[in-house]
């Protein structure tokens, strides 16, 4: 049984409790679970985010639920519906029959309703029974916002009843208006030029902003696809949530776009915003994970006095579906809601069809087995589909011009994870699940800008992973045991060559031991040798880009691409973009020959199938390893 909000107990004549409620970053994830791994998960879904709703909605007199935006995109229902099934006119979108089944008051566009075209969002939100709104995503830019041509309402308001403290009903008109990333125009480019454009978040919420209020809005909602970044007014600015908090007239921020949490400790140090009591410049406001992991919800309590409302009260809080445990093992903390759940059960069959089937080819086969003793397909692949989608997005820019590389680790390399740990997808047909054989991490793209000597410095992290290896001995164990494989990058764009005789020039977690250790030897870009002073651009990903690993180059401040964009979501694309796909080792790096000299390392058996393969390096079977391991030597 659910118990009454404190602010729903206590409203007295006059005052009501009014609940708010927020999803975003939905990315089609309806069904708990994970098409990538085809398997059942707990830890995502809109229908168990529904659970919640349905428990708020008996908690409080009063509640309105609103979506942020990006409910199109991100998983392979997403990709079905685009790619497969189509959407005609009169079709509807699961997401949006899901969101229908739930309830929504409103909904804004974000930047991944994009993804599959302009025709393609406009088709799928027709089907919508509540109001998706844009204020800065317009058809035609007028003399000021208020002028523009709107590609949907840039706002809404929506007439309510309110019950106060004594039972009595009063009308309430809650404004609500809408905002994307104006980077959208760049990340999908292709679709957009031409028949859309985008106005800066902080400047349209200005010119808007007061319209509303002499519409006569007792209350202002902000459903801001946008982020927590910056506190000061940036021109352009991706995150705004910060400096949009301060517009006059502006009640309530809901924040998405960035899939993290709010309240909570990760926004902690930055100028105006609470991240304990829920507030950026004393305004309530929320931002609740993605995929369906929290609803954010907003308390307030209004005060009704000479016709009109204000809030004297509010609280922020988040609401989780499931709950990791100390053994990793997650629980669930709510079941799915089955009307949810019915409303796209044939859809979710369709997708498992989907996914079971070929997106695309590969010629040659993806394994990890020699992914840490030569240049490897599994990454080859990985980074080829990353340069590939950050050269699209930054085009244009002023990077465009710069040197563009890929920096990629093999994530499946055996280690503690056993002989089994291994990517392993044969050649031929390549289906959607087998993309998290190559891709385990939800980490998105990003792209950094280095020097030259932020390059070689990073190869020298990533190079830590091997022993130093005396000159003319024999069978010397060649990988240091306490270095993870997912720290060691391969860098595509450039070559190189690893001289294991000298030192490494940093411990297995990034600290810098020897300063003067210079492992990485003939470092060349399109044959000209790599310079302290040249500039690149590398495309990484999420967790390298913020400092993962503590790599040079790579702690967070040299980011400047942050697609919201999942690795797996851009390989995906990539695929079936290509058709087939090529992405053999081209060898750009490899060790320094030390005549005379050879090394052992172990590996998974099945490893054997595709020894012939490896034309690259000097390998001989060296007989059985620990733990079910087999070994190899190679001879340096």
């Amino acid at each position: 049984m659910s118990t009454l909000h404190s602010f729903s107990r206590r409203a007295a004549a006059h005052q009501a409790h009014l609940r708010l409620m927020g999803t975003t970053d939905l990315h089609v994830h309806i069904y708990p679970y994970d098409y990538f791994t085809d398997q059942p998960v707990d830890t995502v879904g809109l229908a168990r985010t529904a659970a919640h709703i349905s428990r708020i909605r008996a908690e409080a007199t009063n509640a309105m639920l609103f979506d942020n935006g990006d409910f199109l995109q991100g998983n392979p229902m997403g990709d079905y519906i685009a790619y497969e099934r189509g959407m005609q006119d009169g079709d509807m979108h699961p997401i949006i029959q899901a969101m229908n089944a739930v309830g929504f008051d409103a909904s804004t566009l974000g930047n991944h309703e994009f993804n599959y075209g302009l025709d393609f969002a406009m088709r799928s939100i027709a089907g919508a029974e509540f109001p998706v709104i844009s204020a800065n995503i317009v058809r035609e830019l007028g003399t000021c916002p208020t002028e523009d041509v709107p590609l949907v309402p840039p706002y809404v308001i929506l007439g309510r009843m309110l019950t106060d403290g004594e039972g009595d009903v009063h009308p309430i008109r809650v404004g609500v208006i809408g905002f994307a990333p104006p980077q959208v125009m760049t990340w999908d480019r292709r679709h957009l030029e031409g028949k859309i454009l985008a106005r800066d978040i902080v400047e349209t919420a200005r010119a808007w902003v007061p319209e509303i209020k002499a519409q006569g809005a007792d209350i202002v909602i902000a459903l801001n696809h946008s982020g927590i970044g910056e506190p000061g007014h940036v021109a352009g600015q991706e995150n705004a949530a910060v400096p949009l908090a301060t517009v006059e007239g502006l009640d309530v921020v809901m924040a998405g776009h960035q899939h993290l949490l709010f309240p909570g400790p990760g926004f902690e140090g930055i100028a105006g915003v609470d991240p304990t009591k829920g507030t950026i410049h004393g305004k309530p406001a929320v931002m609740g994970g993605f995929w369906g992991s929290h609803l954010g919800v907003i308390d307030l309590l209004l005060d009704r006095a000479d016709g009109e409302w204000r809030i004297v009260g509010h609280e922020s809080a988040l609401r989780s579906i499931s709950r990791r445990n100390e053994d990793r093992t997650i629980t669930p903390l709510v079941e799915s809601e089955r009307n949810v759940l019915d409303a796209v059960a044939k859809e979710h069959r369709a997708t498992l069809r989907y996914i079971r089937r070929a997106v695309g080819r590969t010629s040659v086969p993806l394994f990890s087995y020699f992914a840490l003793v030569a240049d490897d397909p599994s990454v080859q692949l990985v980074t080829n589909a990353q340069m590939w989608c950050a050269a699209a997005m930054l085009k244009d820019t002023p990077h465009e011009g710069l040197p563009l590389l890929s920096a990629a680790a093999p994530l499946k390399a055996g280690g503690r994870a056993g002989p089994d740990h291994y990517t392993d997808v044969p050649a031929g047909d390549i289906a959607i699940k087998h993309v998290a054989d190559l891709y385990l991490f939800p980490n998105t793209l990003r792209a950094v800008r280095v020097r030259g000597a932020e390059l070689r410095g990073w190869l020298e992290r990533s190079a830590g992973l091997f022993n130093r290896i005396v000159p003319g001995g024999r069978d010397q164990p060649l990988l240091n045991s306490d270095f993870a494989s997912y720290h060691f990058d391969v860098i595509d764009g450039v070559d190189y060559r690893i001289d294991l005789s000298q030192p490494s020039r940093f411990d297995p977690k990034g600290h810098l031991t020897d300063p003067g250790a210079r492992r990485i030897v003939d470092l060349t870009w399109q044959g000209r040798p790599v310079t302290d002073d040249m500039e690149f651009v590398i495309a990484t990903n999420s967790y390298r880009a913020g400092g993962g690993g503590e790599f040079p180059g790579a702690m967070g401040d040299t980011v400047i691409l942050e697609a919201p964009d999942t690795i797996r979501d851009v390989i995906v694309r990539y695929i079936a973009e290509q058709g087939t796909i090529d992405p053999r080792a081209d060898n750009n790096w490899g060790f320094a020959p030390m005549p005379g000299t050879t090394v052992l390392f172990d590996t998974g058996p099945r490893a054997v199938r595709y020894l012939d393969q490896m034309t690259a390096v000097e390998l001989e079977f060296a007989g059985d390893g620990p733990g079910g391991f087999i070994r190899f030597r190679l001879a340096l």
